[in-house]
């Protein structure tokens, strides 16, 4: 055999030794980084270069070759790819595109602040929420902690709010701690944890839904085939983009994962959602929605993160990306909270602050969780953290920590509710704090001593002692024998 046939030979097994480790290798980058395969994603444009890279490499250090259609096509295939990320990364940033940032949110109404009665209806104080995601974990921790076969298995989900008829809850599931664990219990984890969000004695643990043993088999930290992603990667959703894996119990009990389907709508970013994909967590079977035909008891569509990130797009481009004067400048306050409106629907609620403005806002928004209809109630008004300090100061000397406050319509009044906890995270004292002036605090070791309080300071405050109507409200005359008189002096002023 001469010498350039046993080239040949030798270059052919170099050939098929590198093709086998492509075709080995490809597929399984594939299934550990899951790029989304579309062309508007940085994902796909880096997936793609570092192929490109990887076959050129082989080309030139294994076969030593400088020439080649395969690579002269790596090649050009690895410098479009460069191109591609670095002018669609350029051009769909918000110096080039700020109006369509601004606009990705889509219309803003602007109302008073006295219309927000009629959109967030007065609630009762046995709806109010005042357990949070902490308080929420805590006891979702202990209740496994009592159960030894679980708390060595399982340990305990992100906790995430939800109205399950009617009644507002903490919802996670168990999931497995670890690879060994998954591995000896692949059939998934048996139960779910439901925390009452205004009630810290009802925690659940749910074993069983109509006689049969739950098991939450597709989880966001699973393995291999049980992996809630790659579960929903090789289902057919492999081009586009998901967010938001949000565990979530029907009104039946029934435990889902809801998935926030998503384009990008400016080159590489401008993040839309468009869809939702429902998954049941024991089976895995998946079922595709539009916003608005998901199913009722699904309460969050649109990511808080996407929603976060829009509304500050709105308020600071709203005079361009050229504003050097910061002129009409707006931003969210730190924070953001799900609330519930007379409807029944749910709102991502934030406060709106001017630049530069650090305690008070300049109104707030509502936007709702599936359409993205968005009201900006304008009103000036505290933060979020102003009210915390505010309530912290009324009890100062047993050095409580606050919760993030929640918004209520409270006699028609917008008022943050929130916690005051010990240091060991237990619930204390409730404060009602008023979002438009955060020095009328009221504070007690339950919501109906917190909520008296707070009238008074309300009452204390006004000029007339009284309460403002809103637009939808009306005034009723009853007639009626009076029985009995007292008075009642708070502040050196009598009411009877």
């Amino acid at each position: 055999m001469n010498a350039e046939k046993t080239t040949d030979i030798f270059l052919l097994v170099k050939r098929l030794l590198y093709a086998l480790f492509i075709l080995i290798a490809a597929p399984i980058y594939l299934y550990a980084t899951l790029p989304v395969l579309n062309f508007w994603f940085i994902s796909f444009a880096w997936g793609l270069l570092m192929v490109s890279i990887v076959v050129v490499f082989l080309e030139i250090v294994f076969i030593k070759r400088s020439s080649g259609w395969l690579l002269y096509t790596a090649g050009t295939v690895a410098v479009l790819s460069i191109l591609h990320l670095l002018f669609t990364s350029l051009f769909s940033s918000e110096m080039f595109r700020s109006g369509s940032y601004q606009q990705l949110l889509g219309s803003v109404k602007t109302v008073k602040a006295n219309e927000f009665s009629g959109d967030v209806a007065p609630v009762s104080l046995d709806k109010i929420r005042i357990i949070d995601q902490d308080v929420a974990h805590r006891l979702g921790d202990k209740v496994i902690g009592e159960q030894p076969s679980l708390g060595s298995q399982t340990q305990v989900g992100t906790f995430n709010i939800q109205s399950v008829n009617g009644e507002l809850v903490w919802v996670a599931p168990l999931l497995h701690s670890g690879f060994f664990k998954w591995w000896s219990n692949a059939e998934g984890t048996p139960a779910y944890v439901i925390v009452s969000a205004t009630n810290e004695r009802d925690v659940r643990l749910v074993t069983a839904l109509k006689g049969r043993p739950v098991r939450i088999k597709y989880q966001t930290d699973a393995y291999f085939g049980s992996n809630l992603e790659r579960h929903l990667y090789f289902s057919g959703y492999a081009s586009t983009g998901m967010a938001d894996y949000t565990f979530e119990i029907d009104d039946e009990g029934s435990p889902h994962w809801v998935v926030s389907l998503y384009s990008n709508t400016i080159g590489f970013f401008g993040e839309d959602v468009y869809g939702i994909v429902v998954v049941n967590a024991e089976t895995g079977e998946i079922k595709e929605y539009g916003i608005n035909d998901a199913p009722a008891w699904v309460d969050r569509v649109q990511p808080k993160e996407f929603i976060i990130e829009q509304l500050d797009n709105w308020g600071t481009y709203i005079n361009g990306y050229w504003n050097f004067s910061k002129e009409g400048i707006l931003q969210t306050t730190e924070g953001m909270s799900l609330v519930y409106g007379h409807d029944g629907r749910s709102y991502w609620y934030t406060g709106i602050t001017s630049a530069g403005r650090d305690q008070g806002t300049v109104g707030f928004v509502l936007v709702d969780t599936r359409t993205k209809s968005t009201t900006w109630y304008q009103q000036a008004g505290a933060t979020e953290e102003a009210a915390m300090q505010s309530a912290k100061g009324k009890v100062q000397e047993k050095g409580y920590e606050a919760s993030f406050p929640i918004l209520y319509n409270i006699s028609g009044i917008p008022t943050y509710v929130l916690s005051l906890k010990d240091k060991a995270g237990l619930i204390k004292m409730i404060a009602l704090v008023s979002v438009e002036d955060y020095s009328i605090v009221g504070v007690g070791d339950n919501l109906k001593e917190a909520h008296r309080a707070y009238l008074e300071a309300y009452k204390g405050s006004s000029p007339n002692g009284s309460f403002n109507l809103a637009n939808n409200q009306r005034k009723l005359q009853h007639t009626a024998r009076i029985s009995r008189i007292a008075t009642d002096v708070v502040g050196g002023n009598a009411f009877y």
